[in-house]
Formats: C-alpha cells, structure tokens, sequence
C-alpha cells in the first residue's frame, strides 16, 4: 500500500506546486480571441474561427506553464524566506515535500514545453513566451527586491499576455486594453503584498517583505492610485474611438458594466485588509460579492458583445459619437 501511496503524496506535492488553481490569471490571454470573436462570428469562415480558437488555448496553455515553470523555481529560490512566513511556509518546497533539485526540474521541464507549444502556433507567440521568460528571470535576480517595480515587473507580464493573444491569432491590439490589464493588475500585485503584510503581523511571525513593504499607508495608497487607474482606463477604452470602430454600441455597453469592476476592485481591497486570500480563484469560491461581480460582468459582457438584440436596444437608445475614420470617409 505504501509504494502506492507514495508517488500519490508526491504528485499532489508537485501540483501544489505548479499552482494549478493560479492558471485562472492567464485569462488575460484570451481577452483579443473574445473580442476578435465578437465580429467573427458574422464575418469570418468557420475555418478561420476553428483556427483562431486553437491558436488562443495554444497560448493560454503555454502561458499556464511557464508560468507555472516560474512559480517552480522562484519558490525554491525563496524557500528560506517562506518559513517565516505564516502562510508561505506550507509552500511545498518550504515545507520540505519537495526538494529544491525537484523543483528546478519540474520548473524547467515545464518552461521547455511553453516554448513548444508557443513555438507551434507562431514565432511572435515564442517571442512573447521568451520575453516573459526573461522577464521573471531579471524579477527573480534583482527587481522583485526593489519595492514597486517588484509589481510593476509583475503587472508587465500580464500585459504581455494580453498582447499574446493578440499575436497569437494574427490580430492587432488596443494601447488602452494593454494599459488597463497592466494596472488592474498592478492593483493585483499590491493586494498580494497586503495580503502578506496582514497575514505577517497577525500571526507576529519574523517574516519581512523582501521589497521592503513594511507600511499599511504606503500600500493603501498604492492600492488607491492603481484602483484610480484601472477604472479609468477601462473607461477610456471602451468609450475610446478604437472601441467605437470595432464594437460600434456595444462599446457604450461595455463602458456600462464599469460599476461591476469598481465592485469587484473594492471588495478585494477590503479582503486583503481582513487578512484574507489574495487568490482570484479563492476569491470566487468564499466571497459572494466578488462572484456576484465576476459573474455579472462576464455574463452582461457575454450579451453585448454576441447578442445582436442588445446591440439593437443600445442604438436605440444612446447617442453615439462618429469615429475619426469614418468622417474622414469619403
């Protein structure tokens, strides 16, 4: 019984690990397939929408890994650090259910098959993968020591998964989605650091933010100025001439859901000063509020974006500003 159980532990050690319940995060990814799919649907061959919808899990699935790759490595590299910590110490290589060498191994492997798999889709999606690569290499080394641009680097590598998918099925992506996906999670990345913060000096432990957070003001402030700049961004997009082009009124349907991304903003901000998960996927299981948000958001979007009789109800119903590039038609 014993041969058999063994390799079980270590199995779930490793998917403990790779975090497979942070796969939600690279989401992001499928933001230009949703959006390119919005108008396919009526404009491109079935072929070419079969092709789009491989190319975009393709990319998901390699970011899913390499990210899970990272994860791997940058949790043994951190291992020391973690065993102070009242939450991180249950990591699996903190904790000792994993070795270090282990880890290595398990991150590169999956690290490798990114590559693959990004490589087999197009050589732009490779690129991005590489460059994310490279990017938590240079958090790892040094940056996520620097307070700041610890979450910056962060909040980057999530707008180079949005860009991605855009390169990823072979379409160009708006500067204010890239923008408003970098700040929202820019106010990710200081929730994460709240909720560490809390967790730390409830329990009392000797765990010290590497980055040197040590303040609640300065993240509150952090908190507050990135929460400002993802409302506006996701408003400037989705009122922008760009959306207007390619969305028509759906856009204004879009700029309408914004109440739910402020709800949904505020109750992770109170979360992380209760001391609770910074985990999306956490979130969405033990808080009503954020599933409320989430779920409304997503569905509403859902009609918008695919369903032409609201279409039909916003025409009919709000005034519309004339994009640059259709007055300039001749």
């Amino acid at each position: 019984m014993a041969s058999v159980d063994i390799p079980r532990t270590v199995v779930g050690h490793i998917l403990k690990l790779i975090r497979p319940s942070d796969w939600t995060k690279n989401v992001f990814v499928l933001i230009a397939f949703a959006f390119w799919a919005a108008n396919a649907m009526t404009t491109a061959s079935a072929g070419e929408i079969e092709t789009a919808t491989k190319h975009a899990l393709f990319a998901f699935v390699a970011f899913c890994f390499v990210a899970s790759g990272f994860y791997c490595i940058n949790d043994t590299l951190d291992r020391e650090k973690d065993r102070a910590h009242p939450v991180k110490c249950k990591r699996p290589v903190a904790s000792g259910a994993i070795s270090p060498m282990t880890a290595v191994v398990v991150g590169l492997a999956f690290i490798v098959a990114a590559c693959a798999i990004a490589g087999s889709v197009r050589f732009g999606l490779l690129l991005a993968i590489v460059l994310y690569a490279l990017l938590q290499v240079a958090y790892n080394a040094l940056l996520k020591r620097i307070a700041i641009l610890d979450v910056t680097t962060i909040a980057a590598g999530f707008a180079l998964r949005a860009a991605a998918g855009a390169l990823a099925i072979d379409v160009k992506i708006s500067v204010w989605l890239v923008l408003c996906v970098f700040f929202l999670c820019l106010f990710l990345g200081f929730i994460k650091r709240t909720c560490d913060l809390v967790a730390a000096e409830r329990a009392q432990s000797g765990w010290r933010s590497s980055a040197g957070y040590g303040d609640r003001r300065e993240l509150d402030f952090l908190l507050g100025l990135s929460a400002a700049l993802t409302m506006v961004t996701y408003i400037a997009y989705t009122t922008s001439e760009h959306a207007q082009l390619i969305f028509g009124s759906r856009s204004i349907g879009m700029t309408l859901l914004s109440p739910f991304v402020l709800i949904a903003i505020h109750r992770f901000w109170r979360r992380a000063n209760e001391g609770g998960s910074d985990s999306p996927l956490n979130a969405l299981r033990t808080d009503r509020v954020v599933l409320f948000a989430v779920m409304c958001y997503a569905g509403l979007l859902i009609v918008v974006l695919f369903m032409p009789v609201a279409r039909t109800a916003l025409d009919a119903v709000f005034l519309q500003a004339l994009p640059t590039a259709m007055k300039l038609a001749p």
